[in-house]
């Protein structure tokens, strides 16, 4: 079987959860590899998602591992098997892996979780806020990948607008909110759609006022995209060098009560909806 050549993030995840069960087990690679009757560089690619692994060696794999978590098993069963090929492949060879890989995560999420200071949350912009917030990228995306590009974030709105949504919190800062991307107008466009959005039963938005007492959090930017079980989640932070993929276990501990923390000292829901209300009455 050829060796991908660009494996995805969830092909990569289904990898690395496969290793650190063999180094909870305290077997090394080249013991597993004799133990499916494979060799050592052939468990080495699938642990490093340059080769996939059928539903039968995973679960033999687990048996090797003494791994009893059904929960875990099926979950990583179920990427292994999966053949999904969603509408985010149409951009494959168009625009970076790192944009389909996050609108493949979105597809396969049980609840998305964002915590934005800056811009409004990407999954409710508008096509004009978008196109503004990508033209400012250096270096600068010609006219045609430009549009590619806000295409594609229109696109992934289908997880909050299609048949089956996921739950949606947004916890937003003021400033995100009274910065003016694309202008006035596209602006006022853009608190209406936060508007509009917030209304749907499985979308809540809340925002962080800059009057609140004691906030902290000015580092908490993420999105957090909930896996079939808590173990298999995502948390994804912008960094100098791009996106970063988060999934370690502590790691992830950790920016779930970085949102617990930032939930409590936001305005609730209907508050937060008064508060956006008033500043579309400034514009």
């Amino acid at each position: 079987m050829a060796l991908r050549s660009h494996p995805t993030a969830r092909q990569l995840r289904l990898g690395a959860e496969l290793r650190k069960l063999r180094e909870a087990a305290g077997m090394t690679a080249r013991e597993t590899a004799a133990l499916l009757g494979v060799n050592a560089a052939q468990m080495t690619h699938i642990e490093s998602g340059l080769s996939g692994v059928s539903e039968v060696r995973l679960r033999r794999l687990a048996g090797h591992y003494a791994c009893t978590d059904e929960d875990l098993i099926g979950a990583l069963t179920a990427i292994a098997t999966d053949r999904t090929r969603g509408w985010w492949e149409e951009y494959r060879g168009v625009l970076p892996p790192v944009f389909l890989d996050v609108a493949e995560l979105e597809h396969h999420a049980t609840f998305r979780h964002d915590v934005e200071l800056l811009h409004v949350p990407g999954l409710l912009q508008t096509s004009d806020y978008a196109q503004a917030v990508f033209s400012y990228t250096r270096p600068e995306f010609p006219a045609s990948e430009l549009e590619t590009l806000v295409s594609h974030r229109m696109r992934r709105r289908t997880i909050l607008e299609g048949e089956d949504p996921v739950e949606y919190e947004a916890i937003i800062h003021e400033s995100a909110l009274r910065i003016r991307v694309g202008g006035r107008k596209a602006f006022r466009s853009q608190l209406d759609q936060l508007l509009g959005l917030s209304e749907a039963d499985h979308v809540t938005v809340r925002v962080i006022p800059f009057d609140l007492d004691d906030f902290a959090g000015a580092s908490c930017a993420m999105m957090h995209v909930g896996g079939p079980i808590p173990r298999l989640g995502t948390v994804l932070r912008d960094a100098p060098h791009g996106t970063a993929f988060i999934d370690s276990e502590a790691q992830l501990d950790h920016f779930r009560t970085l949102f617990r923390k930032v939930k409590r000292a936001s305005l609730d829901p209907d508050h937060s909806r008064d508060f956006i209300h008033e500043l579309t009455k400034e514009l």
